[in-house]
């Protein structure tokens, strides 16, 4: 099981998502088995922010001073999942996803939430064989997700 503890700093998320927890929490139950941990409790937070604030945590944690659409910050290298388990954290920039068509926000939203949760789970890109796999478990939890909402 999942849990996610949703914080907004950002006003205009309430114009794309009315029930911002509800959302993500649907997006979850939706993942593949693999990613459901049934019979385990694994949780990370995620802060909805915009570009000014995700700007200022990039420059203090990774010395980029520059927006970007998400940033994860896993708790672990390696994410051993056991009974009880932290994750990490997430940011998305409100600002990033709406330049997107507005019939597209809620999907380039999944697929940034996907990105973000696999980084907490121990996926990375910075080698190109690393990339390909983390692109190739990206595309099959989306395809579940999308698959099942319509």
């Amino acid at each position: 099981m999942i849990k996610i503890n949703v914080f907004s700093e950002e006003k205009a998320w309430s114009k794309k998502l009315r029930n911002k927890e509800f959302f993500f929490r649907q997006i979850c139950r939706l993942f593949p088995r693999k990613y459901k941990f049934i019979n385990k409790k694994v949780s990370f937070s995620l802060l909805l922010s915009n570009n000014l604030n995700i700007k200022k945590l990039n420059k203090s944690f990774r010395s980029k001073n520059k927006a970007t659409d998400i940033l994860s910050f896993p708790c672990y290298k390696k994410t051993k999942i056991l009974k009880n388990t932290y994750i990490g954290d997430i940011i998305i920039s409100y600002d990033y996803i709406n330049k997107s068509k507005p019939k597209s926000f809620k999907k380039e939203l999944i697929k940034i939430f996907i990105h973000g949760f696999l980084h907490l789970l121990g996926f990375n890109h910075v080698k190109n064989n690393d990339y390909k796999k983390m692109l190739k478990e990206e595309e099959q939890i989306y395809k579940s997700v999308i698959s099942k909402l319509n």
